[in-house]
């Protein structure tokens, strides 16, 4: 509206409101003259007062049906009180635990409900405890089992307990001076292994880094390809990332400066080149003539300090970073399982709909197949599987909406081409006059499923077509529907609710002529 159709607004509305004011003036006056005629002067104010409260009373209780309902849809529509901002991430990890909460009470499927309630209260554990957690990953050759051992030695002492080749996760408890929080030491099984087994534990071992702190990944040489999409996979995961060159001891110092260069020329704009370490975890024996082999000590000072330099720093950011982004991706799994929900539910609406329609049709066929009023466009599906989606949408918003589809499916020819589909489709020995209705039917049944599809689509986008419109929408499950195993699955059912009862109700027809 502009700025011209404004004024001009305005001006009537005024000039209307004057000439209001001057009539309950003129009403005003009439009725004190014609009261000071029969009544006592002192009589005439009280009177006209007790008039116009009356009539004002009147008003008020005949309009207050709709005064009500109003107030009820601005406090229902009316902006809701944001939420306070979180002051850090342990805060934003905890309303996202609450949001959850919400969702999880909207679940009606009791195994998955139970599986997200478990993992919600795992999250809230892991948002309570005080420990950090490193997790280590790497082949079966790169030396991670012996790596922690090495740590816990030049840690904690002696390690008495046999330490072998890993197949399932183990956790190690040690403390690091001068950090007031323990460290888990988390050793997963081997990675690019081969068989169901091996699988299995790889997705174990990817399991235990969505939920650490500090990743290591622990290699012997220069990173495979198969290595280097394990790292690239890791670093996706958000989380601090540290490359460990191990087995050092192997080579040259020459040979290890030139694999560590290498390394960091390949992880850079990923990692810090400081994160990339040199290690040997177990040192070879060296032959020691006349007397028995000398055994090296470990080299992971540099590792170590390392990882304390790290935790010291960063070790609070670590934590709330890692729980943030548990609390995200179980927030995602959880809003992903609703979804499902809703479709699924959305999905029943469409079908009893789209079988209404039929069932209509089939019993009154019109006289032309006018699907746009009939079927395509049911305002009462629109309103039902808005709900579905938390939506309160008013009957002449959803007639607009079914509308808008209606003439979408129209102007593309769809309604045409879905009837000519299915008409080629029904080849059945039916009578000219039974294959007729069968064909409206179920025609109408098939193109308000393309719409109601549509319906869904719009309402899981939050109310928006996407950058294609309407049409791509439409378009889109109407191709999805014409392909030969959908619309194979189509007929089947259309068959038993639609075809079948039309034959029962018309046996006293005869049957159609063979084709010759």
């Amino acid at each position: 509206m502009n700025l011209r159709t404004r004024l001009w607004l305005v001006g009537g509305l005024a000039l209307l409101g004057l000439i209001g004011l001057g009539m309950a003036l003129q009403l005003f006056n009439q009725l004190v003259w014609q009261l000071s005629t029969v009544l006592p002067y002192g009589l005439v104010g009280p009177v006209v007062f007790v008039v116009f409260a009356g009539a004002a009373l009147f008003l008020i209780q005949l309009a207050w049906p709709w005064l009500r309902a109003g107030m009820a849809n601005r406090s229902a529509k009316g902006p809701t009180a944001a939420p306070e901002a979180p002051e850090n991430r342990r805060e934003a990890a905890q309303q996202n635990l609450a949001a959850i909460d919400q969702t999880l009470e909207r679940v009606r499927d009791a195994v998955e409900r139970e599986a997200l309630r478990q993992e919600r209260a795992r999250m809230q554990a892991e948002l309570e405890r005080g420990d950090l957690v490193i997790v280590l990953f790497g082949t079966g050759s790169a030396g991670k089992t012996s790596l922690i051992r090495a740590l816990l030695k030049q840690l904690v002492g002696e390690v008495n307990a046999a330490m072998g080749s890993t197949s399932k996760t183990e956790r190690y408890r040690l403390r690091l001076k001068g950090l007031q929080r323990g460290v888990w030491l988390v050793d997963t099984p081997g990675i690019l292994e081969g068989g169901a087994g091996g699988e299995n534990r790889e997705q174990l071992a990817r399991e235990q880094a969505s939920r650490a702190d500090l990743l290591l990944l622990v290699v012997d040489g220069d990173l495979r390809a198969a290595e280097m999409e394990v790292f690239e996979a890791l670093a996706a995961l958000g989380k601090r990332l540290m490359l460990v060159l191990n087995k050092c001891d192997l080579r040259g110092e020459q040979e290890e400066q030139r694999l560590l260069s290498l390394l960091r020329e390949r992880t850079r704009g990923t990692i810090a080149p400081d994160d990339v370490i040199p290690a040997s975890a177990a040192p070879q024996t060296i032959p020691m003539p006349g007397s028995l082999p000398l055994q090296p000590k470990p080299e992971v000072e540099a590792l170590l300090r390392r990882i304390a330099s790290v935790l010291h720093a960063d070790g609070e950011e670590l934590i709330a970073d890692n729980l943030l982004l548990q609390c995200l991706q179980l927030g995602e799994a959880s809003r992903s399982l609703l979804a499902k929900q809703r479709r699924s539910d959305a999905e029943i609406i469409v079908d009893r709909y789209m079988w209404i329609g039929a069932g209509v049709l089939a019993v009154t066929p019109l006289p032309g197949i006018d699907l746009l009023g009939a079927a395509a466009v049911n305002a009462q599906m629109v309103v039902e599987i808005a709900r579905v989606y938390g939506i309160s949408l008013s009957r002449q918003s959803a007639q607009d909406l079914a509308l808008s589809v209606g003439r979408t499916l129209a102007g593309l020819g769809l309604i045409k081409g879905g009837v000519s589909l299915i008409s080629a489709a029904l080849t059945l020995n039916l009578p000219a006059l039974l294959l007729s209705r069968a064909i409206q039917a179920v025609s109408a049944a098939w193109l308000t499923r393309v719409a109601g599809l549509s319906f869904i689509t719009y309402f899981e986008r939050d109310q928006d077509w996407g950058d294609g419109g309407i049409q791509n929408v439409v378009q889109q499950h109407y191709d999805l529907g014409r392909r030969e195993g959908a619309l194979r699955r189509f007929l089947a059912v259309a068959f038993n609710r639609v075809v079948q009862p039309l034959q029962e109700k018309d046996r006293q027809l005869p049957p159609r002529p063979p084709k010759a």
